[in-house]
């Protein structure tokens, strides 16, 4: 992968990469506060239409390199975002180092969304994002729809307790209850060692949390905005997922207030014979780029 410094213009004028069906190129983000983190962008010949992604919690963008490909074969570009204290990344979570969903919404998702519009003008931008990507993707959307094409949420949904039945909502607060202890002794979200997330900012799990509590986010905004009614948005889940129930989706895409709105939920046979939970799709996802890449060709030219 080609690395590209995003102030000088876009890197799909230069001659040197005219021979390659597919172009692959790492652009430097720089956010307000200095962090910074590698954008990967991978954009095939001939493309119109482009998918801004915002990972899962705790998962690097390298692990999306797959969809990149699969999309990219159906003629669609796609920007994967990295999460600040992941991969690319040049801070990590700790005592002294911790952040909120604020600078990812207001700071870094800003500032690699306006240098993928540099780097790729001509394409039709839409956003979209993969569990608590699909959350920020939404409320990133909500912010400055006419930017976008459109949102895709995939496997996404309101981690709001009430969602989940009986002893697994027990079990959901008894883990919420939980967070500040463990954020306040260890300093960070230590998510690899607990099976959940990765290594977490105290700030990040701290917004996760509430809005798992109570079912707002704190940076949702006031109101929806005309632009964003208009736009198209895809939401897409799996029949299996035990992290997402139905209803989390639809209260996602409610937030939205798209009048234009598609929900799928995909099943075994939809994958392949993949287990259509929240992550086994990764293993696989030409499927899921055959209904995004559908999708987003149709909301390109209708937006």
């Amino acid at each position: 992968m080609r690395t590209v410094d995003q102030s000088h213009g876009s890197p799909f004028d230069d001659p040197r990469s005219a021979p390659s069906p597919v172009v692959d190129v790492s652009i430097r983000i720089r956010s307000a506060d200095g962090v910074e983190a590698d954008l990967a962008l991978t954009r095939p010949r001939g493309a119109t239409a482009g998918l801004f992604w915002l990972p899962a919690l705790g998962v690097a963008a390298r692990h999306y390199a797959g969809l990149a490909e699969a999309l990219a074969a159906r003629g669609i570009a796609l920007a994967r975002h990295e999460w600040r204290g992941h991969g690319s990344s040049s801070v990590r979570a700790s005592r002294r180092c911790d952040w909120s969903y604020r600078e990812l919404l207001e700071s870094d998702i800003p500032a690699a969304l306006d240098a993928v519009s540099r780097a790729a003008p001509d394409l039709r931008w839409s956003i979209g994002g993969h569990s608590l990507g699909a959350q920020l993707a939404t409320l990133t959307w909500l912010r400055r729809p006419s930017d976008l094409h459109g949102l895709a949420v995939v496997a996404g949904g309101v981690p709001w307790w009430r969602h989940f039945d009986g002893a697994q909502a027990l079990a959901f607060r008894a883990v919420l209850a939980t967070l500040p202890l463990v954020t306040a002794a260890v300093g960070y979200f230590p998510g690899r060692r607990l099976g959940f997330g990765g290594r977490e900012a105290r700030g990040v799990m701290r917004d996760w949390a509430a809005s798992a509590m109570t079912g707002r986010y704190a940076h949702a905004g006031d109101r929806v905005s005309p632009a964003a009614t208009a736009r198209p948005v895809l939401g897409i889940g799996f029949a299996r997922d035990g992290l997402i129930p139905r209803s989390a989706l639809d209260d996602l895409l409610a937030r939205t207030g798209s009048a234009a709105s598609t929900v799928v939920v995909l099943d075994a046979r939809d994958l392949a014979g993949v287990t259509p939970d929240h992550f086994s799709w990764m293993r696989r996802p030409e499927p899921l780029a055959h209904r995004l890449s559908t999708w987003l060709h149709t909301a390109s030219e209708s937006a």
